[in-house]
């Protein structure tokens, strides 16, 4: 083969190709700039929807691959190229990961539900997958709780979203339902109105939200009080302790009696 025939063999290349090669080209060129303002677009969409920067950002990668993926399939067919040996290998690929990482990607998947439906916050006092305590960090595959003895829980994203979810605090206020008993021997009317002046009288209550107080058994040696009222997050549990100090007190001063389990025994001394 002479340089002449070689020359011809280019030139006939060139202009079989040419165009392609052109096209191709400026189909990258415009690509490549339409998938970075989708991308943008999609990362200020997220910024207004998800706190945690880490999931902004990998999600913002996962969509700008995912269209660059797209994008190179779609250059490759324009050279004739079969793109479906392609997508048979990714396909297999994701499949082959996806059984690997099942567990964490059920975690990923859970935590960016989390983040974007904010079932909870940090700060919340939620109950979850029978675990009860204080949100203080929520991370993309799991969410740290602290419960009320100080302990540390740790739980996987994927346990939270596959179980119901309790959230003390969302509505920022919480309602005490205790319980106060008396004698069957003391005045009900007295007692009634004792606990309603303290019920009032509690700093941390929210009055305007109602509260409610009546008897609600009459138990082997008690007759109770269910007690109902309102208080704000931050004032539960101070408006606990306080309740029951008085109650004590203000029982003890006006002559109603607390009843304690007892025991009478009687003894045959026979005849």
């Amino acid at each position: 083969m002479d340089l002449n025939e070689i020359l011809e063999q280019i030139q006939g290349f060139i202009a079989q190709y040419a165009m392609q090669v052109i096209g191709a080209i400026l189909t990258l060129i415009i690509g490549f700039w339409v998938i970075g303002r989708i991308t943008k677009l999609v990362k200020k969409a997220m910024d207004r929807h998800i706190e945690e920067e880490s999931v902004r950002d990998f999600l913002g990668s996962l969509v700008g691959i995912g269209l660059k993926v797209l994008l190179l399939l779609s250059v490759a067919s324009m050279f004739g190229i079969e793109v479906t040996s392609f997508v048979a290998i990714f396909s297999a690929m994701a499949f082959a990961i996806g059984l690997a990482l099942q567990g964490n990607l059920a975690n990923f998947a859970s935590g960016v539900l989390i983040l974007v439906f904010k079932f909870f916050k940090v700060g919340d006092f939620v109950e979850v997958n029978g675990h009860a305590g204080t949100v203080t960090d929520i991370f993309i595959f799991h969410t740290v709780l602290v419960a009320l003895d100080n302990r540390l829980i740790i739980v996987p994203n994927g346990q939270i979203t596959s179980n119901a979810i309790q959230n003390y605090t969302a509505q920022g206020m919480r309602r005490h339902d205790l319980t106060v008993g008396i004698g069957y021997d003391d005045d009900i009317d007295k007692a009634k109105a004792l606990i309603e002046e303290i019920v009032k009288g509690l700093p941390s209550v929210d009055l305007d939200a109602g509260y409610d107080i009546f008897v609600k058994e009459l138990a082997d040696s008690s007759v109770n009080f269910a007690v109902r009222f309102m208080a704000k997050n931050e004032h539960f549990w101070p408006a606990y302790k306080v309740f029951f100090e008085r109650i004590k007190k203000e029982f003890d001063a006006n002559d109603i009696g607390i009843p304690y389990p007892q025991m009478d025994v009687h003894l045959d001394k026979g005849e």
